[in-house]
């Protein structure tokens, strides 16, 4: 059982490979086999360059990056509220940092996208913490202010969609939607810094973490200081929701699935954070590789895809959740 962890990590760090490639070689501009050994060795040039530089480059590392920020994110405060409902997705948090993004388009113009995220992630974080009662221990109470902060971010980047120039309003509209067209660099850079950095912070929680699980007492009594455990996990799961949707928009859902996809695989074995972070990216540069090759998705944004998948695995999820709190 030991082993069964870095078994799926290596299976699905394989698939990573396997998701680049096609990202890199699939359709009408991709690289021959050929032309990827020369971009390893850097002696690509001409119109190759240009396709793995600009287009699909930067495409492929913000999917990865903020598919794997989105994975530790969901593992982090699914672990603070021991709850598989304790996601961002589902309280609110990733809706927020669309939202806060969207209002930094409209009244902050020019201003960096983390900043509007972070403002908006963080804004709706505590007016959750505040709305239950309870902090987060209570999930119940969590899901209504996530559906309540959910519809006012909405109303607020329909607002911000609204109000903005029209050139503007199209770019800004296939953000919210979650698109990874037209990513570069610095989106690039942005979820790569994130996952990276804040992964290693999160890692060092990765033993408390466990101890949370068992419950806030016995987690205690183990070292676990379960109240400042579910505070550090709930700041960092925050900051990482932040840098995703800044990289890549709100893109809805991998948090919620990705880490119970872990624990399915690992056997619950262990591993969590870095077995989700591999899952989600698995599945957001997964899903945008479909978008983007896909004959019936061509042009789709990857978080309409993900938006879909995943609302049907919150809907089997609840009905679950509701069935057990029946038996």
């Amino acid at each position: 059982m030991r082993a069964r962890p870095a078994l799926v990590l290596g299976a699905l760090l394989g698939t990573l490979a396997a998701i680049a490639v096609g990202t890199l070689t699939f359709g009408r501009l991709g690289l021959s086999l050929a032309e990827l050994g020369d971009l390893v060795t850097g002696g690509l040039d001409g119109r190759s360059r240009i396709v793995a530089t600009r287009l699909r480059g930067p495409r492929l590392v913000t999917a990865l990056g903020a598919g794997a920020a989105l994975g530790m994110a969901g593992a982090l405060m699914q672990s603070a509220t021991r709850n598989p409902l304790g996601s961002p997705d589902v309280i609110g948090i990733t809706a927020g940092a669309g939202a806060g993004a969207a209002a930094a388009t409209l009244f902050a113009p020019g201003s960096p996208g983390w900043v509007g995220a972070l403002a908006g992630a963080g804004l709706a974080a505590v007016i959750a913490w505040l709305a239950t009662g309870s902090g987060y221990r209570a999930v119940g109470p969590l899901v209504l202010a996530g559906v309540g902060i959910a519809a006012v971010s909405t109303a607020l980047t329909q607002y911000a969609v609204t109000m903005t120039l029209r050139e503007q309003a199209s770019s800004l509209a296939g953000y919210l939607a979650g698109s990874l067209n037209a990513r570069g660099w610095e989106h690039a850079a942005t979820a790569a810094v994130t996952a990276v950095v804040l992964g290693v912070a999160a890692g060092a929680l990765s033993r408390r973490l466990t101890l949370l699980e068992l419950g806030d007492q016995l987690a205690d009594g183990l070292g676990g200081q379960a109240e400042r455990t579910r505070t550090l996990a709930i700041v960092l799961g925050v900051l990482l929701t932040a840098g995703a949707v800044a990289a890549a928009g709100p893109i809805a859902f991998v948090s919620l699935t990705a880490p119970q996809i872990a624990r399915y695989l690992a056997g619950g074995t262990g591993w969590r954070l870095p077995l989700s972070a591999a899952v989600g990216a698995v599945v957001l540069s997964g899903a945008d590789l479909i978008a983007a090759q896909s004959p019936r998705a061509s042009g789709l944004p990857v978080g309409v895809l993900t938006a879909g998948l995943g609302g049907a695995y919150l809907a089997a999820l609840l009905a679950l959740t509701w069935r057990k709190g029946l038996a």
